[in-house]
């Protein structure tokens, strides 16, 4: 099975079709859900999408960086059909080159429980030293 990752913005509609295909997609509160994912897809500075060779989007990570210190990676989602193929760690390896690399650039991100032994085999590691001011109205639910 084939796939290529790219630069490229996604429309909200395909990253929405997208997150039905992960376990990404509960993430999100329900408050101007659709509203927010076109802020999102619209203006985050990192944007890479892995296609199959259909042009299914099949991975998609999203950062936040300065280009110059730090990263903060927002999304990083894999269809369910396609996990446990690289496809997440090619994903979060060419973000940070993105940004910079890892010889000048520290990569954040919150972490689904879920996914913590994923990070935590690509090399990072839970810290207590961030800081958060949250008053987010905030209705769990799951894109579907």
């Amino acid at each position: 099975m084939e796939y290529t990752i790219s630069q490229e913005r996604l429309t909200a509609a395909e990253y929405i079709d997208f997150l039905k295909t992960t376990n990404l997609g509960s993430q999100y509160p329900k408050e101007r859900f659709r509203e927010r994912i076109e802020t999102l897809v619209s203006n985050v500075p990192i944007s890479l999408v892995a296609r199959d060779e259909n042009g299914t989007v099949i991975g998609a990570v999203f950062g936040i960086t300065d280009f110059a210190y730090w990263l903060f990676v927002t999304d990083l989602g894999v269809a369910r059909d396609w996990e446990k193929k690289g496809i997440g760690t090619a994903l979060l390896q060419q973000a940070h080159a993105a940004a910079g690399g890892e010889k000048d650039i520290a990569m954040y991100l919150v972490a689904n429980e879920n996914a913590i032994p994923f990070y935590e085999k690509f090399g990072m590691w839970k810290t207590t030293e961030v800081m958060e001011y949250n008053h987010i109205d905030w209705t769990p639910f799951t894109v579907e």
